[in-house]
């Protein structure tokens, strides 16, 4: 027996990294899970979360082979490392398009689906939401609205019946992480900050199991909280 047996999960950001570790644990604890992304990948549905069409269209595909939906992970995200005198009105606009609004347009479309089953959102924030990391203007502005965004919907929803959480780790072991390079002429002493006193990387399957802890029957009474996973560097 799972912990989400008989439920149905769709996790967004699902061909790669935090997001394929996330679908794979919920798959294990039981649930009937789909995933999308920006590009088709096996088995998984193409979702562009920042085209509201395309996020009804998402949850319409999953409410057709399964007839509910119970549990929604907005993992879907993308950074950009740039000196913030250096940082595009463009390059600004597609991470909060892609980390916040598009976390806020599939919920908005999972949304009466989730009311139906008393459901559950859990969002990927990052401990940038909490405190600010260098060269990384708009992702920390992006998850600290994740944030915001999850206390506000867990205070609207709570009289019906949808749980609202977020994840908050720190530096996850994915190819986001691996390719990242930082912008030229950044001051290294600046990023000691973002170091874990743990002195290693988080395991996407780290966060996974946070997101099912969250996703389950275990957390029925919390809602509007950010976990934070990150081996203490913001302790």
């Amino acid at each position: 027996m799972g912990r989400l047996d008989g439920r149905v999960a769709l996790v967004s950001g699902a061909a790669s990294g935090i997001g394929r570790a996330v679908a794979a644990r919920l798959v294990q604890e039981g649930a009937v899970v789909e995933g999308c992304d920006l590009a088709e990948s096996a088995g998984g549905l193409v979702c562009d979360v920042r085209d509201a069409s395309a996020c009804a269209a998402t949850v319409a595909t999953v409410l057709e082979r399964h007839g509910r939906l119970d549990i929604l992970a907005n993992v879907a995200g993308i950074g950009i490392s740039r000196l913030i005198g250096q940082l595009t009105p463009d390059e600004w606009r597609h991470v909060i398009d892609v980390n916040l609004t598009g976390t806020f347009l599939l919920s908005q479309s999972a949304l009466p689906a989730l009311v139906e089953t008393k459901g559950t959102i859990v969002n990927m924030a990052s401990v940038a939401g909490l405190r600010a990391t260098p060269y990384n203007a708009a992702y920390c502005a992006s998850k600290g609205g994740v944030i915001m965004l999850t206390k506000s919907m867990a205070l609207e929803l709570a009289q019906a019946g949808v749980r609202v959480n977020a994840v908050c780790p720190a530096s996850v072991d994915t190819p986001f992480l691996r390719n990242f390079q930082l912008p030229e002429g950044a001051d290294m002493t600046l990023l000691t900050r973002a170091s874990s006193p743990m002195g290693r990387l988080i395991d996407p399957d780290e966060v996974a199991g946070a997101v099912a802890y969250l996703a389950s029957a275990d957390a029925a009474t919390i809602s509007g909280t950010t976990l934070v996973i990150d081996g203490a560097a913001t302790a």
